[in-house]
């Protein structure tokens, strides 16, 4: 039983190992820094993008994923299925071998992650403290989901518009929001969403998200781009509250609206249930 354990434990650490190479970070993102008026076609495009393609309802994808903490980092490879403000599931895997290591499952309230390498089932609530421990960053749910989706909702009108400022062919719209402030990147001709940083109400920054390398799609006879990568970086995150947490995506394959949409869980047999929210942080973390 010594060597069998032996074995796995070899076998995991080659799994991990094997996503060191090539590793990713978030990169910089130049910030538009000339002032400009507000214009009623800033305000029609502002709306526009905010708006997200509300026709898009669905995601089943392929991915690359990059996660980043001050304490560790790990490559993993994902399928990721998304129901727009719904559930979601990414089945995770890891390594040279490719061997799936995780299965998560995730809705509104609750997040069932199956250990796949130590059969065990971690059953915990959808907050931000268990969205860390299993993905690096706890920017919340409806952000998350969104952010990998790669078309983020925002709420705020344009009466919140504070301020426009211009550069590099970008606008950066400032809003104010309930929690503090948002500065908003667009692509004025593509008529996209650049990147978004969100503010605490003393103006610094605790979450930036990046989207780049856009491909047309059409879905339902509608046409849109959305961005094959995503980055997102959490500053003074964690339970400590301190370093970056980040993570990048880099989708491979995805396909929107499919017919079949419902996502579910199937629970293991014959696992151990261990309460999610008692753990401090999973295997491949």
């Amino acid at each position: 039983m010594k060597g069998k354990g032996m074995l796995v434990w070899a076998l995991f650490l080659l799994v991990l190992g094997g996503g060191c190479a090539d590793f990713r970070t978030v990169g910089k993102q130049e910030l538009p820094a000339e002032q400009t008026a507000l214009i009623a076609e800033h305000t029609v495009l502002y709306r526009e993008v905010a708006e997200a393609s509300p026709f898009i309802e669905s995601l089943d994808g392929y991915a690359d994923v990059w996660i980043k903490t001050p304490k560790r980092q790990n490559r993993l490879f994902c399928n990721i299925r998304i129901n727009r403000g719904g559930e979601a599931r990414m089945i995770v895997s890891a390594g040279l071998l490719g061997w799936p290591v995780a299965d998560m499952f995730f809705n509104k309230d609750s997040l069932y992650v199956h250990d796949m390498l130590n059969n065990r089932l971690f059953l915990g609530s959808n907050n931000e403290l268990n969205l860390e421990k299993i993905l690096g960053v706890n920017s919340g749910y409806r952000l998350l989901m969104e952010s990998l989706l790669g078309l983020v909702k925002i709420n705020e009108p344009a009466s919140a518009i504070r301020s426009v400022k211009k550069g590099s062919g970008m606008l950066l719209f400032t809003l104010a929001s309930l929690t503090g402030s948002k500065e908003v990147v667009i692509d004025p001709a593509n008529r996209t969403l650049a990147a978004l940083l969100v503010k605490d109400r003393q103006g610094k920054t605790t979450t930036e998200i990046h989207f780049r390398n856009f491909e047309s799609i059409t879905v339902d006879g509608r046409r849109a781009l959305v961005p094959k990568e995503i980055e997102m970086v959490l500053y003074n995150s964690g339970a400590d509250g301190t370093g970056e947490h980040q993570l990048v995506i880099a989708y491979d394959e995805r396909v929107f609206n499919q017919e079949n949409r419902l996502i579910k869980f199937v629970m293991p047999k014959k696992v151990k249930v261990v309460n999610l929210d008692d753990t401090a942080f999973l295997p491949w973390m």
